[in-house]
C-alpha cells in the first residue's frame, strides 16, 4: 500500500513510469484503471492523473479497452539520444562556465567513486555515479530551460543505459571521459568542456545503439 500524501499523483506517475521504461509492463500491454487501483492500492483520482501524463509522454496511448503501453521504440531511442548529442554540449559549457568550488567538489568525489566501482566490477553502481555525474552538470549550468528540456527524455533510456554499460569495454571508457570532462570544467574552459561532453554522449549513444542490435 502506497502513503497517501500531497503529491500522490506524483508518485504513481513516477512508480509507472519506471515500470513502462524497465519493461515490467510491455509494449501492446493494456493497463485499465482498476487494475492499477487494485496493483498499487490508491485510489482512481491520481491513477487517472498519472495515466493522463503518462499519455502526453506518449508512453501510452488511450483506446476504449483502456491505456495501451506503447514503451520506447526503436525511433524514439534514437531521437532521444540525438537530442543529448545536440544539447548536453551546450549544457557543459554553461556548467565551464556557471560552476561553484562546492560542486567542483562533488563532482570530483563522484567521478573517483565511479573509478571505484569499475575496478570492483559493480555496474549497478557505476550506473549510478554515471547518472548522478550528468545530474551535477546540469545543476552547474544553471539554465533550467535546457536541463528541463533534456532531463524527462533521459529517464526514458535509463534501461537502454545500463544495459550498454558493459564492464569491461565501456565502463572503463566512460569513467576516464569523466575524468577528462570534470578537469576541463574545473579549468573553466567552455569550448573544450562543451567539445568533451559531445563527444562522450556520442559514443554512449553508439554504444546504446550497439547493445540493442545484440
Amino acid at each position: 500500500m502506497m502513503t497517501k500524501h500531497v503529491s500522490l499523483a506524483d508518485r504513481v506517475f513516477d512508480r509507472l513510469e519506471r515500470d513502462i521504461i524497465s519493461g515490467v509492463y510491455r509494449k501492446g500491454e493494456v493497463l485499465t484503471e482498476l487494475r492499477l487501483v487494485e496493483e498499487l492500492g490508491v485510489s482512481r483520482t491520481p491513477i487517472r492523473e498519472a495515466i493522463r501524463r503518462l499519455a502526453q509522454e506518449r508512453l501510452i496511448q488511450e483506446t476504449p479497452k483502456g491505456s495501451v503501453v506503447l514503451g520506447i521504440t526503436r525511433r524514439d531511442l534514437e531521437d532521444i539520444l540525438l537530442m543529448r548529442v545536440r544539447i548536453e554540449g551546450l549544457i557543459a559549457y554553461y556548467a565551464a562556465q556557471n560552476r561553484t568550488q562546492e560542486q567542483l567538489d562533488e563532482m570530483k568525489h563522484t567521478v573517483e567513486l565511479q573509478e571505484y566501482y569499475v575496478s570492483r566490477g559493480d555496474i549497478g553502481r557505476v550506473v549510478e555515479m554515471d547518472c548522478r555525474f550528468h545530474e551535477l552538470i546540469f545543476d552547474m549550468s544553471q539554465h533550467p530551460v535546457l536541463t528541463d528540456a533534456l532531463s524527462p527524455t533521459i529517464r526514458k533510456i535509463m534501461k537502454f543505459r545500463r544495459e550498454s554499460m558493459d564492464i569491461l569495454t565501456r565502463a572503463p571508457r566512460s569513467a576516464k571521459e569523466h575524468r577528462e570532462i570534470y578537469e576541463t570544467i574545473a579549468a573553466g574552459e567552455r569550448d573544450r568542456a562543451e567539445l568533451l561532453m559531445t563527444h562522450h554522449v556520442d559514443k554512449a549513444r553508439q554504444s546504446i545503439l550497439d547493445a540493442c542490435d545484440e
